[in-house]
């Protein structure tokens, strides 16, 4: 990852932090860098610990690892987001010490309060309109009047809940877009257990070993993904993934463009590069059509025809 990281730049970095748990037994703490749609993991432990909920004590040596190699590179424009198991204000301190901004989902039954001390409310207690947006700025958090920080409370829809969103920086609308770069470390996990490494296959019951296996994963999936960009920036793309536009994501272009290149018995893995900047071809959001009209015949039970597709 050092290595891949080297030509980053200015750019902000965008990191994820989130935790699953594997085979109900094991518990994997994982920072990811967030990169055009996909997480490529960064630093992983693995601890024989039964739930995703861990102790800050039991993360900060894992980003601290992850802060020590972006210090390295002289990476310090650094975002951090993190779903609301994660609220904790000696986190938030860790990260304003460190320099770090963050994005991070906070819980309901928290207290906002003014710069003084003054009680404002609960978070739980503010209610929003459908497609309403609050932001409280310069307010302290929970009975400790930790602070000063920044919240932005929203209700996407018609439905009962509400985003609550803490940062470092005012907060507006956009920020609700910010945090939800958050859900592409979904992704990754997803592809390590159900999807394309299957994870959940392997017989490891030890968190040593089971950690020399996610490492391994890991190394991988970046190896893909700077495969899958490389086709990209060589216009080489339509080759492996056909449509008119982008509609694969870059780790699997980059296992096409592994499977095409070695089939043929041409080089790969040629260079290790993520490009910090926005994604010159971003993926294609294509619509599945939708289902097919039921048409129904009552002949003293009911039979249901679908047209052919």
């Amino acid at each position: 990852m050092t290595r891949a990281l080297r030509g980053w730049g200015e750019h902000t970095l965008i990191l994820a932090l989130d935790t699953s748990v594997l085979f109900e037994k094991f518990c994997l703490i994982r920072v990811s860098v967030l990169f055009r749609g996909r997480a490529v993991p960064l630093v992983s432990r693995v601890l024989e610990h039964s739930s995703a909920q861990v102790s800050t004590a039991q993360l900060l040596p894992v980003l601290a690892e992850a802060k020590g190699m972006l210090d390295f590179l002289g990476l310090h424009e650094v975002r951090l987001l993190a779903d609301r198991g994660f609220c904790d204000t000696a986190l938030m301190a860790w990260l304003r010490h460190c320099g770090w901004h963050y994005r991070i989902r906070i819980k309901s039954s928290l207290i906002l309060a003014a710069p003084d001390g003054q009680r404002l409310c609960k978070v739980n207690e503010v209610r929003l309109s459908p497609r309403e947006t609050r932001c409280f700025h310069n307010v302290t958090l929970t009975g400790r009047h930790f602070g000063p920080i920044h919240v932005a409370l929203g209700r996407p829809s018609d439905g009962p809940e509400q985003w609550q969103v803490v940062s470092d920086e005012a907060t507006s609308i956009e920020t609700f877009a910010e945090y939800g770069e958050r859900f592409q470390i979904e992704e990754g996990f997803l592809d390590e257990k159900s999807g394309l490494f299957r994870l959940e296959d392997s017989r490891l019951r030890d968190a040593a070993s089971l950690e020399r296996l996610i490492l391994v994963v890991a190394v991988a999936t970046l190896l893909l993904v700077s495969e899958g960009i490389e086709v990209v920036q060589r216009g080489d793309r339509r080759v492996v993934d056909p449509h008119w536009q982008r509609g694969l994501s870059y780790l699997k272009i980059g296992l096409r463009a592994v499977q095409y290149a070695l089939s043929r018995g041409r080089a790969v893995f040629t260079r290790l590069t993520l490009y910090g900047g926005s994604d010159p071809e971003p993926l294609s959001g294509r619509k599945r059509p939708p289902p097919a009209p039921q048409r129904t015949l009552e002949v003293g039970w009911k039979l249901v025809f679908r047209p052919p597709s």
